[in-house]
C-alpha cells in the first residue's frame, strides 16, 4: 500500500499538506501516516520538573495528531497511521521512511509567502537529493479546491 507521511504541528501549511496527501491517498487507494514531532527539551536540572516539561509537550503533540486524524477521517475516511516521535526533526523523518517501505512520499507544504519553514528548506535545500522516497512540496497559497483539484 503506497502511504503519504506528513508531518503535523499548528501551521497552516500543515493542514494543506495534510488535506493534499489525503487527496491522493484516496485516489491512488493509499493511506497517510501523521508524524508528530517532539522537539527535544533543554535540560533541567530538577528531574520532575523535567518530566512535567517532556509530557506537557507529548501531551500537546498527541492532541495535534488526534485533531489531525479527526479531520482526515471525516473529509476522506482514511484511517490514518499516527506517530509520535521526540527529537531532531530530519532525522526522525528518515528513520520513520527507512522503517516502513510503504511511504511512498514525504508531502509538506511551504509557507503561502516569506520563508518555506524549516522541513521544506531542509529537504529541498542541500538535503534535496538523499531522500529515498519523492518529496511533495505543496504551495501554501492553493485554496482546498485548487487543492483537490490537484489531488
Amino acid at each position: 500500500m503506497r502511504i503519504y507521511l506528513v508531518v503535523v504541528d499548528e501551521s497552516p501549511e500543515a493542514e494543506i499538506a495534510l488535506r493534499f496527501a489525503a487527496r491522493r491517498a484516496v485516489k491512488t487507494g493509499g493511506s497517510v501516516e501523521i508524524l508528530a514531532l517532539i522537539p527535544t527539551a533543554e535540560f533541567v536540572p530538577w528531574g520532575g520538573v523535567q518530566a512535567t516539561i517532556e509530557q506537557e509537550a507529548r501531551d500537546h503533540a498527541e492532541a495535534l495528531v488526534a485533531a489531525a486524524a479527526g479531520t482526515l477521517i471525516a473529509e476522506s475516511g482514511l484511517k490514518p497511521i499516527i506517530t509520535v516521535r521526540q527529537g531532531d526533526a530530519s532525522k526522525i523523518i528518515r528513520e520513520v521512511i527507512a522503517g516502513n517501505d510503504q511511504i511512498a512520499a514525504l508531502v509538506l507544504a511551504a509557507a503561502a509567502s516569506g520563508p518555506p519553514g524549516p522541513l521544506v528548506s531542509h529537504f529541498a535545500g542541500s538535503e534535496a537529493g538523499t531522500l529515498p522516497i519523492p518529496l511533495m512540496i505543496v504551495p501554501g497559497s492553493l485554496s482546498p479546491e485548487a487543492i483537490d483539484r490537484l489531488s
